[in-house]
């Protein structure tokens, strides 16, 4: 009889250790999925909330950046963001062509009525 318990010790031994493995791992993946979802540039440690919207064609889109009153400067790098989102998911390149403001140089800016900036642009990879 002794023979049988022990027998039987090893097999739960092996169980037990198994179990608390595959316990631990899956601890380890759900605290993985904890907290806060990335919902956009905020999230990735940008200053501005921005939204991108698609244009006339796959390529070109449209972001207004939630930030009244914010200049190009301080919101191009949430606007930049998104932009590089949108063409890695249509081309598989970040790479991207602005609309450009003749006066300035530099990317063209509308206003919304709360005074949000948004920019233009268009994927140029193919």
């Amino acid at each position: 009889m002794a023979r049988i318990i022990a027998g039987d010790m090893g097999r739960i031994g092996k169980r037990g250790v198994a179990s608390v493995i595959w316990g631990f791992g899956l601890v380890a993946l759900l605290a993985g999925c904890g907290g806060e979802f990335d919902r956009g540039p905020r999230g990735a440690g940008l200053p501005f909330d921005a939204r991108l919207s698609k244009g006339e064609t796959w390529r070109d889109f449209t972001i207004l950046v939630r930030a009244p009153g914010a200049s190009l400067a301080d919101a191009r790098e949430s606007a930049r963001y998104m932009a590089s989102l949108h063409c890695i998911e249509r081309t598989g390149s970040s790479s991207v062509d602005w609309v450009i403001d003749t006066t300035t140089g530099d990317w063209l800016v509308t206003r919304n009525p709360a005074q949000e900036p948004s920019v233009t642009g268009r994927c140029s990879a193919r």
